[in-house]
């Protein structure tokens, strides 16, 4: 008999014309590429070739590779720290310039290596600037200015930051704790929710006047949904228990669809609050008689 197949991007048969919509899990690309990764070969080699000199020799290798291993830390820190700044909305710059400075570290590390090999002044200055120059080109800088935080209450910000590294912290955990358990199907369907309490969350940080309302999702249920995830890895791991699964994914469902109606109950109330500033703004200017044309219908009479 055939079956339908299903995966974590196939169409739900579940979701019905009527229900809140669940988005999708979005394919997150790694920011730290390959070619991040090739920059801890040279540290490596440094090191290693640092043990066939003398004393010296071999400090001021060793110095040159920690400071080139720090600088790929740094950039590959900065690079998640961009990414994350550029999904975001609202966003504010990165207080640390992780990328500025791995740079600085790239070039100081290739001063120390060439002074190593050849002492004096102008050959390490000429290879450290050239470092931290190529790795600027490569990589460039970090975010320097906010982003969307125009008319934003910063302490209301600051209020919302705290309650999303939580969450986050949360959705995290999950992520890592559900993987003990081995089921690709309870794995996927902890995506979905994920995303879901993600798309809540962006809200939330475009919207500081949602975290009232919000924050009982993001801290209580979110922190429930987070101790159930752990107990269900650790139990399901053991004995592969069917009902708990089914349990688990069933707590999921209704997690997901409380998350989506929050958010849709959001982003209905932020055009309700739009449409009363419209009003109230087209009202003040009648009174100073200033008149606005209402934009005629997409079907009026005009048009046919």
């Amino acid at each position: 008999m055939a079956q339908r197949f299903g995966g974590q991007y196939s169409p739900d048969p579940k979701n019905t014309p009527g229900d809140t919509p669940r988005p999708r899990p979005k394919l997150r690309v790694n920011p730290v590429g390959g070619r991040v990764n090739l920059l801890f070969l040279p540290p490596v080699v440094l090191a290693v070739t640092s043990f066939t000199g003398g004393a010296s020799t071999l400090v001021l290798g060793l110095i040159g590779a920690f400071l080139l291993a720090s600088g790929v830390w740094l950039l590959r820190e900065g690079l998640l720290a961009e990414a994350e700044y550029h999904d975001r909305k609202v966003a504010r710059r990165p207080t640390f310039p992780r990328k500025i400075f791995a740079a600085l570290l790239a070039g100081l590390g290739a001063a120390v290596a060439a002074y190593s090999s050849e002492p004096g002044v102008v050959a390490p200055v000429l290879f450290g600037l050239t470092a931290g120059g190529l790795h600027l080109a490569a990589f460039g800088i970090d975010p320097l200015k906010n982003k969307g935080m125009e008319g934003v209450d910063t302490f209301q910000q600051d209020r919302v930051a705290r309650v999303v590294d939580e969450a986050e912290k949360l959705l995290a955990s999950m992520g890592s704790a559900i993987k003990r358990a081995g089921d690709r199907r309870a794995e996927a369907r902890l995506a979905e929710f994920q995303d879901t309490a993600r798309t809540l969350i962006r809200t939330v940080e475009e919207d500081p006047r949602d975290l009232t309302a919000a924050r009982k999702y993001l801290v209580v249920y979110l922190r429930g949904a987070h101790d159930a995830t752990v107990k269900f890895a650790d139990l399901y791991a053991r004995n592969r228990d069917e009902k708990a699964r089914d349990d688990y994914l069933a707590l999921l469902d209704d997690l997901d669809e409380n998350f989506a109606a929050r958010t849709a109950k959001s982003l209905l109330d932020d055009r309700s609050d739009l449409n009363v500033e419209i009003d109230v703004l087209r009202a003040r200017l009648s009174r100073e008689g200033v008149r606005l044309e209402q934009p005629a219908p997409a079907n009026s009479k005009e048009d046919i």
